[in-house]
């Protein structure tokens, strides 16, 4: 496959031309096919610039793992305009941040989240409309209970791409023209939107489907969340790109994902190692339910080497870790599929990428020794959006600093060491403990916290919060329920231990070692 497809959309538009019966996704029980896919997505993209999206605006989504993000990504691709990927889960102060932040000109949100939107309206002024995706009965009813400033605003997703006459045909783009920005978790306390090009999202998605073999035939399992990186390049972008069927699960849970690789004869499975764990751990589980599996992915986080060696026993199916960041697309190492795997380590290189392991000079340290790990390729971002000096501290001399310690064996596999000093890992999803922090300062009762991450057998982590209170009336559970009112349900600590101090060393600088030692 030649670079002359420097584009998703043309790609996929191709396939519906050559293969207009392939199964583009299965969702519900009914299938698309490729040609039905690419006639949504330009009825759509012909209703979004009806609207006023043009080339280079930044729309934001509020959706899951349904067909409307995939036909929301595309239209919003095929006329050259910017894709924002939000967590429908994250509260709404997470979500004003992100929008305002983003510059969104315009929002598309499940109507279950209208709630949350409208508690978020004050940031939301500047956005000029929110598309509607209705899934639900009483759709009708909260529509006409919206307040009058969102109501003049409010369009319906089902009505746009049923009625809008197709004629968006797909605006040209440069390789570095901005198609997505991800927002992660910063150190600082909030988000930064990394900016994917589209020569970013393409060359992952075509290098992930050529070193993992992902072809046409494939039927891949798309639980994971569709607005993660993981899942945007491994389980839609690469598939789709390939002529593969999408076999949409709208949240995760064991049964049926179990349920949908029988029926469909499902041939990928990608997860995090906490999906990987509830699937093994599910009693009725059996190697049956995935005999038609041919790979098994795992990505987010590091595998237990003893949980992916009881799956691989239990299930017959063999299944490579590999490792990536927004800020590449994601993908820098997979493990291979037509050579040895080694259990514990993140693979090698993945085609057109380079891993490196550096010392503080940047310079690549002996075979086997710890260092830094850093990536170099046409998947790494172009920067981070409006934050220039947080752009120039990530890239240098082209090569992304990870901030993740890593060694390097002699046959080129890469193991990942340790992550990012203080970053908490809750089933695959990243947590800065700065981010919950800032939260907790700001209650009036609190003199100072810190947050750490502690073991958890489901999750790989969760989030323990050391507080010093000045009101000895505060209680755990009012910590929580104020938490959980501000934060993402994974973000919010799960058990708070009251201290007289914190540690801290000579400089005043808290221990987090001294704290994560008095959590054993």
């Amino acid at each position: 496959m030649g670079d002359e497809y420097m584009n998703l959309v043309s790609r996929v538009q191709q396939i519906a031309i050559q293969h207009p019966e392939k199964i583009a996704y299965h969702f519900m029980g009914a299938d698309t096919t490729y040609a039905e896919f690419e006639q949504s997505v330009e009825r759509f993209a012909t209703a979004l610039r009806s609207l006023g999206i043009e080339k280079g605006d930044h729309v934001g989504f509020l959706l899951g793992n349904s067909p409307h993000f995939l036909i929301s990504l595309y239209a919003t691709m095929r006329l050259g305009a910017t894709a924002v990927p939000i967590n429908p889960i994250y509260s709404p102060d997470e979500i004003s941040y992100i929008v305002k932040n983003s510059d969104a000109k315009a929002i598309i949100a499940l109507d279950a989240l209208l709630p949350l939107v409208e508690k978020a309206v004050g940031i939301f002024t500047s956005v000029e409309n929110y598309i509607i995706c209705e899934t639900q009965a009483d759709t009708v009813e909260k529509f006409a209970a919206l307040p009058d400033l969102l109501k003049a605003k409010v369009k319906s997703f089902s009505f746009l791409v049923t009625t809008t006459t197709a004629d968006a045909k797909p605006v040209e783009v440069s390789e570095d023209d901005t198609a997505v920005i991800l927002y992660t978790s910063g150190t600082t306390g909030h988000p930064k939107g990394a900016m994917l090009t589209y020569r970013n999202i393409y060359s992952n998605a075509r290098d992930v489907a050529e070193y993992l073999s992902i072809n046409t035939e494939d039927r891949v399992i798309t639980t994971l969340p569709v607005f993660h990186v993981f899942a945007l390049t491994v389980v839609v972008n690469a598939p789709l790109l390939v002529g593969a069927t999408l076999l949409l699960v709208p949240k995760f849970s064991p049964q049926d994902v179990f349920n949908i690789a029988k029926e469909h004869k499902a041939t990928i499975f990608a997860g995090v190692p906490t999906m990987f764990n509830f699937l093994y751990q599910y009693p009725e589980g059996e190697a049956e339910d995935f005999s038609t599996i041919r790979l098994a992915i795992s990505g987010g986080s590091s595998l237990p080497v003893a949980l992916l060696h009881n799956f691989e026993d239990k299930f017959n199916v063999r299944v490579s870790e590999g490792y990536g960041l927004s800020e590449a697309s994601p993908v820098t190492c997979f493990n291979p599929i037509d050579r040895e795997r080694k259990p514990g380590s993140i693979g090698t290189n993945i085609v057109n990428v380079e891993n490196k392991v550096v010392n503080e000079l940047g310079e690549e340290v002996p075979i086997g020794e710890v260092g830094e790990l850093i990536v170099k390729g046409p998947n790494v971002m172009k920067g981070y959006y409006k934050m220039p000096e947080e752009t120039e501290n990530a890239i240098r001399n082209g090569w992304l600093y990870t901030g993740d310690l890593a060694r390097q064996d002699e046959e080129g596999y890469f193991y990942i060491v340790d992550r990012k000093k203080d970053m908490i890992i809750v089933g695959g999803y990243n947590v800065y403990p700065r981010e919950v922090e800032e939260v907790l300062f700001g209650h009036p009762g609190i003199v100072e916290a810190a947050v750490v991450g502690v073991p958890d057998p489901n999750f790989g982590e969760e989030v323990l919060a050391f507080v010093v209170k000045k009101d000895t009336s505060l209680t755990e559970e009012q910590l929580h329920d104020y938490c959980a009112e501000k934060l993402a349900k994974y973000k919010v600590p799960k058990k708070f231990e009251f201290l007289e101090e914190l540690p801290k060393n000579t400089t005043g600088k808290i221990l987090r070692r001294s704290l994560r030692g008095q959590t054993v």
